[in-house]
């Protein structure tokens, strides 16, 4: 009987160490890509959730506050605000809400004390807060991000008469 020898090729080394790397190589641009792709869509999302968060927080702050005449947009120390006027014990105050130095910002106020909107309480970082009034009960809010991207409400006072 004869045993046949093969002979061993160089290709017979190459081949199976070519075909590891094109699947090292792929799986490298797949993990790569889906990186970026989380990584967008993360800054995305956030981007999203700041104007959100802060458009949410100045509707609960109307919906809180809600009484025939107590939502107002006025103009302090050069800063645009809404102004939301209750009774607290028989005591009027005023809570402002604006953004100033990069932050939304709140101040709670008796309506007999000096206001000062260098004392507000930082409530969330946030560029740019612009209000109108579109109606007699009808406003609009819009903020601009760290990152620029901008979030719109249009909310009304429920409690008009």
């Amino acid at each position: 009987m004869r045993f046949q020898t093969r002979s061993r090729h160089v290709i017979d080394f190459i081949f199976p160490i070519a075909l590891f790397f094109v699947f090292a190589a792929s799986s490298l641009v797949v993990l790569i890509l889906a990186a970026d792709i989380y990584g967008s869509t993360t800054d995305q999302l956030q981007a999203n959730d700041e104007n959100r968060t802060a458009l949410s927080y100045i509707s609960e702050k109307i919906r809180q506050n809600d009484s025939d005449g107590a939502l107002s947009l006025t103009t302090l120390e050069d800063i645009e605000c809404l102004a939301l006027s209750a009774d607290y014990n028989g005591i009027p105050c005023t809570t402002y809400i604006y953004a100033c130095d990069g932050m939304l910002k709140e101040l709670f106020t008796r309506d007999d004390a000096d206001v000062s909107l260098k004392n507000g309480k930082n409530i969330m970082e946030i560029d740019t807060l612009s209000m109108s009034q579109i109606d007699d009960h009808l406003y609009q809010f819009t903020t601009i991000d760290s990152q620029g991207h901008e979030g719109s409400l249009i909310t009304s006072e429920r409690s008009v008469q």
